[in-house]
């Protein structure tokens, strides 16, 4: 009677926490749908044609497209015909940002995409697979009267592809090709005011540079970065949840090493996901409002990464600690009975084809992470994409990983379903136990099944929120209320597995109620003094845990 009432308390208090940390998630999704601003914002700038003639005349090689001391301009192509001014001496300046503006720290990142305004002409036409030559600098300063200071200058080759929807005639002359967005620049900080690009399209007709490449018109750029409210919103939920995980571990932790065994694998790969998370959460951001860390891009990058290999990892370790390998003697079950089985998959090494894919497909992302943003820590407008090698590389990396994380989705499916068909198979067994021991089970089964619930409902809230946030306008009004989708998105999303985290080590963490003479002599026919452990069934190299025990005395009896 003891033991029922033991298991419908738990039972109750799980529901209860299951309701608080529903409340907690509700509020993630609010915080960024009512508080924060969209996350990000697209700046359109039209560069300005700048003459640069004799370039020992200027104090400076930067000019500027406006300001006391702005370049010369050009207002077309036409003009610079007319004064017989080359190619070679026009150079497309663009001031970011748009005038009586400063950038922030807050906006932690830009990023930048060309589009050209390419015009048709008989005698010069766009060539198939043509190629730009972009000779691009970036400086910045921190007060308009400030010299430049040269952040980095490069030589980038892009290709070009765009679409002609009219006849190529005479008539169409003139007329623009639609032309596919091109990457330009990604630059991890944004410490300084103002920014001034400088571009060159410099022609060499015997070496084929820039030729064939249309009547280029105008170069235009779109520029993104993060809100800064958006940014302050975010910085305070990692500083808010950083001390919630850590203390939970904490707790976690210590009734582990409270116990008389050591820590079980399943227990340390736990602990291995909170302090993945705990990664994830450190606010270092903090510190790029006052630094230049162009490097924060790659180093989130690396801790996503991370997280979700273990995520990955855990859920197939999970599935494999809970395949029950049971057996039925005198109408009793009791979960794989086999020391070898329970020695070998209590140690990582017998997951390792399941576990290898993911090891494999991190290491293929990580990889192209630091082809792609690493590089751009030296030269902020590479890109991988712009060459055929890089590309070819680029989509040798991510097919691997692709198919890794198939592999991995087959075996974890394959688990679950061993899983559930075991859980099916036993469950028939527990009318004949007696009811503290059937109710013990049925508690175990429970959690095993909810914890799968609110892991299925955690990667389809993933995947809604992401499409719902593709392809919405971002924003959606009700009444005089407006809900920023996007935002709702990050915050609640980066919530969820904080809360699927926390809930993981509090329902797996060992428990340490000892029952009594009364207990011991009762239904559970657990010696007093004996541990009891309702949340979990795995058994530990040195010995079976108290559940394997339980069901073993109650067999041989």
């Amino acid at each position: 009677m003891a033991g029922a009432i033991i298991e419908n308390m738990s039972t109750k208090k799980l529901c209860i926490v299951g309701g608080i940390l529903l409340v907690f998630q509700v509020i993630a999704f609010l915080v960024g749908g009512l508080i924060a601003p969209s996350p990000t914002t697209a700046v359109p700038y039209t560069s300005v044609k700048c003459i640069d003639i004799r370039k020992n005349h200027h104090k400076t090689k930067w000019l500027m497209p406006w300001g006391p001391n702005h370049c010369e301009k050009l207002k077309d192509f036409d003009e610079a015909v007319s004064r017989q001014i080359e190619a070679n001496d026009i150079v497309f300046a663009v001031h970011i940002p748009l005038p009586s503006k400063e950038m922030s720290p807050w906006f932690q990142f830009m990023l930048f995409i060309m589009q050209l305004d390419i015009a048709f002409k008989m005698d010069n036409d766009l060539k198939e697979n043509a190629e730009i030559t972009l000779d691009v600098s970036l400086a910045y300063r921190d007060d308009m009267f400030d010299d430049w200071e040269e952040i980095a200058h490069a030589i980038e080759i892009r290709k070009l592809k765009c679409t002609f929807g009219s006849p190529k005639t005479l008539e169409s002359e003139g007329r623009h090709y639609d032309c596919d967005f091109l990457p330009f620049m990604e630059i991890g900080s944004v410490a300084h005011k103002y920014y001034l690009i400088n571009i060159r399209l410099p022609v060499n007709e015997r070496k084929g540079i820039n030729v064939g490449i249309g009547e280029i018109k105008d170069i235009r750029l779109v520029g993104i970065h993060q809100n800064g409210g958006f940014t302050k919103v975010w910085f305070a939920m990692k500083t808010f949840l950083t001390p919630s995980i850590l203390i939970i571990m904490v707790w976690y932790w210590r009734r582990i090493t409270l116990m008389t065994r050591a820590p079980v694998l399943l227990e340390k790969v736990i602990f291995a996901l909170g302090i993945s998370m705990t990664f994830i959460n450190i606010p270092v951001e903090w510190f790029s409002i006052g630094f230049d860390w162009t490097w924060m891009l790659l180093f989130g990058d690396i801790r996503q990464g991370i997280f979700y290999a273990m995520l990955l990892s855990f859920w197939i370790i999970f599935c494999g600690e809970h395949m029950m390998v049971g057996t039925a003697q005198k109408g009793m079950w009791f979960p794989a009975p086999l020391a070898e089985d329970q020695n070998e998959r209590n140690r990582l090494s017998g997951y390792w084809k399941q576990v290898g894919p993911i090891a494999v497909g991190s290491f293929c992302l990580f990889i192209f992470d630091m082809c792609e943003r690493g590089v751009q820590l030296k030269n902020p407008f590479y890109s991988i994409w712009t060459t055929e090698v890089g590309t070819e590389l680029a989509m040798a990396f991510i097919i691997v990983a692709g198919i890794c994380l198939c592999l991995y989705f087959l075996f974890l499916c394959f688990m679950v379903f061993q899983v559930f068909r075991n859980i099916s198979g036993k469950q028939s067994s527990l009318p004949a136990m007696s009811k503290a021991r059937r109710l013990h089970y049925e508690g175990l089964i429970f959690r095993f099944k909810f914890l799968m619930l609110i892991t299925l409902a955690c990667a389809a809230m993933t995947v809604i929120f992401f499409i719902v946030s593709q392809v919405t306008e971002g924003h959606w009004k009700w009444g005089d209320i407006t809900i920023q989708v996007n935002s709702a998105f990050f915050t609640g999303i980066y919530g969820m597995w904080n809360l699927y985290v926390f809930a993981l080590m509090f329902l797996y963490a060992p428990s340490h109620k000892n029952y009594g003479e009364d207990q011991s002599n009762g239904d559970l026919g657990v010696n007093s003094g004996e541990e009891l452990q309702l949340t979990t069934t795995i058994t530990h190299v040195d010995g079976p845990t108290e559940v394997y025990k339980l069901a073993r005395k109650e067999a041989q009896e």
